[in-house]
């Protein structure tokens, strides 16, 4: 099927961000891991492998659409050198594809795509939700302290 106008090259734009935000939060996994806090790792992992799974629905739609994905351009990769850098930063990151997703689809809307919008629409609600985690994150540290939020984080899920 033929794409409509410009929905190829948003979705590359969009892949772009999610193939960059997928090594943010996996490095961001990774030092958490290192630094012992397994419960923190395995949520930020698990978001990294959530991410891959919207650029996998992005590929599989740019060559629906007769596109070609574009997969040797990454945007900057963010690192935080500590857990609330980490968060900061995947925030922001989180923030711009809400806004990228939003415009995608006021551009989907304007072309009549509306197969590619409502895929988009289900990936800000994706999004939406990482930002209320990570604001809650942030929230929780401001309030409980940063050294006894990190002492929450070491423990392993469901223990």
């Amino acid at each position: 099927m033929k794409a409509k106008q410009g929905v190829v090259d948003l979705l590359n734009k969009l892949l772009t961000e999610e193939l960059t935000v997928i090594n943010q939060y996996f490095l961001h996994a990774k030092m958490c891991k290192n630094w012992g806090y397994d419960r923190l790792h395995h949520h930020v992992l698990d978001r990294s492998y959530g991410e891959m799974k919207d650029a996998k629905e992005v590929i599989d739609r740019i060559l629906y659409l007769e596109g070609l994905p574009n997969m040797q351009r990454l945007g900057t990769v963010k690192i935080g050198e500590t857990v609330p850098e980490q968060l900061k930063a995947d925030l922001d990151k989180e923030k711009s594809m809400v806004k990228m997703l939003t415009e995608g689809i006021q551009h989907c809307t304007k072309v009549g795509d509306f197969a590619t919008r409502h895929m988009l629409e289900d990936m800000v609600k994706d999004e939406e939700e990482h930002i209320d985690w990570i604001e809650t994150q942030l929230e929780t540290i401001k309030q409980v302290g940063l050294e006894n939020y990190l002492s929450e984080q070491i423990h392993k899920e469901g223990s």
